[in-house]
């Protein structure tokens, strides 16, 4: 999960000492400077980190389980960091609930900014292929068509990703979850971005990507496409074409040519993903091959207790 830092206000540095953090695959102990309260919501692990911050578990005072994103200080000094970060939470609202995860709370204007989610117990899909490598062909149907349905919801709202990887979707017994909405854009807004920055991750970037260029909701298509060769275990960029089509079952290899069409207007709307994959039989029901699921239920299992 991309992620964001910041310090507590007044918490505590140290654990209290009833509580023993269990560290469990995607969750880290707290380190000693990490804060141990944001807002209403009491820390207990670390989930993910990246440029501008960390993610951490986080527990409501009912005992719900949140994915709490919190701002780094230098960050948060920045104006346009802080608009960043609140369109974030503009489209991680405006998207929340189908095959996304749902905002809780948030507080652009705090010192330190942050946003928490409902935590979705599971490993990221790029944890999954780095420990299991290619999916098998039921579980590419419905990561497929779990994903389409999540960007068909996120375009409807004129939201575009603009970063969709494996690190960015959450496995879980449930389905596939889009998550992290940090870079993503209104199609009526400005972009937010420094001269001659790329924004998006390389390999999933469509080829239209460029500073300064018009980018449509297609990009999210290419990305999608690139998702599918690599959760099949192939490599979308070779010129042996046989890699993709001996590793894609027939029906996602139509739809991942079409995603990976250089021309934006050629690739397929999420929409029209369904369509096809709708012609697809098989049931989604125990979607997960044994060991995907034991991932998902380590991540369910409690990770803080008393002695």
């Amino acid at each position: 999960m991309a992620a964001i830092l910041a310090r507590d206000n007044g918490a505590s540095s140290t654990p209290p000492s009833h509580i023993r953090v269990d560290p469990r695959p995607g969750h880290q102990p707290l380190r000693q400077d990490d804060p141990r309260r944001i807002g209403r919501f009491q820390l207990t692990a670390r989930l993910g980190q990246g440029g501008m911050g960390t993610v951490y578990l986080g527990r409501s005072p009912g005992e719900r389980l949140v994915a709490v994103k919190v701002i780094k200080a230098e960050f948060a000094a920045d104006p346009t960091s802080r608009q960043r970060f609140t369109r974030e939470i503009e489209a991680a609202h405006s998207v929340s609930g189908i095959h996304t995860a749902s905002v809780v709370d948030a507080d652009p204007h705090s010192d330190p900014p942050w946003l928490a989610t409902e935590y979705i117990p599971g490993p990221s899909l790029q944890d999954v292929l780095d420990q299991h490598g290619a999916l098998p062909t039921k579980t590419l149907y419905t990561l497929a068509a779990g994903v389409a349905e999540a960007l068909e919801h996120i375009h409807a709202r004129d939201i575009i990703h603009r970063d969709l990887k494996p690190s960015n979707i959450i496995v879980s017994n449930a389905g596939p979850r889009v998550i992290d909405f940090g870079i993503a854009l209104a199609v009526d807004s400005t972009a937010l971005t420094r001269a001659n920055h790329v924004v998006g991750t390389d390999g999933f970037r469509a080829p239209e990507q460029r500073p300064g260029a018009s980018i449509t909701p297609a990009v999210d298509l290419y990305a999608f496409g690139v998702v599918l060769c690599r959760s099949a275990g192939a490599e979308p960029f070779t010129e042996d074409s046989e890699s993709l089509e001996s590793l894609l079952p027939s029906r996602l290899l139509g739809v991942v040519t079409r995603c990976l069409d250089h021309d934006p207007s050629r690739r397929p709307t999420p929409t029209e993903v369904l369509e096809q994959l709708s012609r697809n039989d098989s049931s989604s029901e125990g979607w997960l091959p044994p060991p995907v699921r034991t991932m998902v239920d380590l991540h369910n299992a409690p990770t803080a207790s008393a002695p």
